[in-house]
This record gives structure tokens, sequence and C-alpha cells, in this order.
């Protein structure tokens, strides 16, 4: 073999080696390709199956949201007519305090709200519109006895009553409001006391204020009690008139000297009785049963001396029969007769 032939050999069989080489790298590409196609595939199912999930939860997604949008529209909704509802309350009460707080109207009101306070005593307790001293007083407590007492409500700052309640406020302009609103307390205080009439009311008056007003007035209420006006808020006037008048039951009673005179008078006359029973009925008859208990003492001291003087007779009469034994001995009448006589004498 020619050298020729030998290297054609070779380079054939190099080229065989390649083209199988070759081809077992084709099939193996082939191999992966496919796997990948399937890889491809799988993840592709996957991508599809994924985005019909994402679908359906942006669906959900887009349901709740669509949900929670009509549901804030409808808070929204509400909260505008409650707010209408919170303006036309604030406009009501900004009339309902412009009426309390107008000089024209601000007793009336005042003695409404007292009146409210008061409803649940008895009807004969209070009286309205009581002449005292040329003046009018709305309310008065009518007290056992005939004597008033006075009342009055006072509406008093109601501007310094609403900045106190503030919680912002400093400690310098809290005491400048409540010195206002104890300066207002003290003046309506003085227009209270001008109802006190001995004649006719008590020797004190009662001005009822607002709690608000109670609560930051201190040094007012005892100036107030030398004034003889007590001033209690609206929610202590019920107990406190209660209380009063519960006093002045047990200790404020007065004392008719006349009436008293003749109960002292009717008490000697009816001791006078007494003592006549005692001694015309009562005494008679202790001395009756006196003289029938001695009478039967005496009947039963001569039973008992009868019947021992029979036992005596008998046992004579067994000596007797005992010491004759030729027969009874015989005893007469008289001698019988004559021993029952001295046995009861």
């Amino acid at each position: 073999m020619s050298v020729l032939e030998l290297l054609f050999a070779l380079l054939l069989v190099c080229l065989l080696a390649g083209i199988a080489f070759v081809g077992a790298l084709v099939w193996g590409l082939g191999r992966r390709t496919e796997g990948h196609v399937r890889e491809v595939a799988d993840l592709k199912a996957r991508l599809d199956a994924g985005g019909q999930a994402q679908e359906v939860r942006a669906a959900e997604l887009r349901d709740r949201l669509s949900n929670t949008q009509s549901a804030l529209e409808g808070v929204r909704s509400a909260l505008s007519a409650r707010q209408s509802i919170e303006d036309e309350a604030r406009a009501s009460l900004k009339r309902l305090e412009s009426v309390i707080a107008g000089s024209s109207s601000r007793g009336s009101a005042g003695e409404h709200i007292l009146e409210e306070a008061l409803r649940h005593l008895p009807p004969e307790m209070l009286q309205r519109n009581v002449w005292v001293g040329g003046k009018v007083v709305e309310l008065a407590l009518r007290l056992p006895g005939g004597k008033l007492l006075p009342m009055d409500s006072k509406w008093v700052s109601s501007v310094a009553l609403e900045q106190l309640a503030e919680p912002g406020v400093d400690a310098n302009r809290r005491a400048q409001l409540t010195g206002q609103v104890e300066r207002e307390v003290e003046r309506r205080v003085r227009e209270v006391g001008q109802y006190i009439d001995p004649a006719l009311t008590t020797p004190f008056a009662l001005a009822v204020i607002p709690d608000a007003a109670y609560d930051v007035c201190r040094s007012a209420i005892v100036s107030a009690h030398m004034r003889h006006v007590m001033v209690v808020g609206y929610a202590m006037a019920l107990p406190y008139l209660l209380t009063l008048y519960q006093l002045h039951l047990q200790f404020a009673r007065t004392v008719d000297m006349e009436k008293l005179q003749s109960a002292l008078i009717d008490m000697e006359r009816q001791v006078d009785v007494l003592e006549g029973v005692l001694e015309n009925r009562l005494q008679r008859s202790l001395t009756v049963l006196q003289n029938a208990y001695t009478e039967g003492k005496q009947a039963s001291a001569k039973i008992r001396a009868s019947v021992r003087g029979v036992q005596i007779l008998e046992g004579s009469v067994d000596e007797v029969s005992t010491a004759s034994p030729a027969g009874p001995a015989e005893l007469s009448t008289d001698t019988l007769r004559l021993a029952l006589i001295d046995s009861v004498q």
C-alpha cells in the first residue's frame, strides 16, 4: 500500500470519525433542543395558567376595588349628609344660645330649665309668680307653715364658659375667665337677694346657675352665703330642695302658744278624770276584792276546822268500839251535834 492510499484511508477514517462526532453532536443538540422545546412548552403552559390565575385575581381585585369604591362613595355621601345635619344642629344650637344669652328672653329660658329640673316635685310644693317686695319671682318652694323659698334661675357668662371649655386655655386666661364668671354670679346674687322678705319668705333665697358656672366659681358662692343667698347648679337643685324640705319638717316647726296652752289644759283635765276613775272605780273594786278574799279565807278555815273535827270524832268512835268487845257503844245524837259545834267554833 502506498503512502497516498494510507493517507487517504487515514483521512477517510478521520472524516468518518468527524461525521460521526458531528452526527452525535447534532443528535445531542436535537435531544437538547427537544428538551428545551418541552421545557418551553411547559413554561408556556405555566405562563398561560399563571396568566389566567392573574387574570382571575385581577378580576377579583377589580371587583373588590369597585366594591370599595362604592362603599367609599356611600361613606362619603353619609359624611356629607351628616355634615349637613351637624351644620343644621350647630346652627340650631347657635340660635338657641342666642335666645338664651339674649337679654330679653334669658330669664324665661332659665326658668324653663329650672322647671324642667323640678318637674318631679308635686305641684302643690311649687308656687309661681309670687310678689315679693314689689318684684315678681317666677318660682318659689312652699314650705310647711306657709313660708316660701324664692328661687331664680340665672344664666351667666355663656361666652366665658364656652372659652373655659376649650382644652388649650392657659392658666392666666383661665383665671381671667373664672374671675369674669364669678363677678357675673355676684351680680346675679344681688338680684336674687331682693326677693327676701322675712314676713313672707324664708330668711334666704336660692339662685340656680348652670353647672359649668357652678364648677368654676367658689368665692362667689361664699359671698352669696353672706348675702343669705344659696347658689346651686341645675343638677343639684332637686336634691338640695328635697333635703331642705326634710330639714324644715324636722327642725323648723313653729309652736302656737294658744294651741299649746289649750292642749295642756285638756291634758290636765284628762289627768283629773283618770285620777277619779282610779279612786272611785278601781279602789272600790280593790276593796271589794279584799273583803271577798278575807271572807273566803275565813270560810276555808271553818271548812278545814270542820273536817279536822270530823276526823277527830271518827278516831274517838274507833277507840270506843275497840275498848268494848261486847258490842258497839251507843252514842246519842246530841253528843255528836255538840262535838261538831265545838269543832266549828
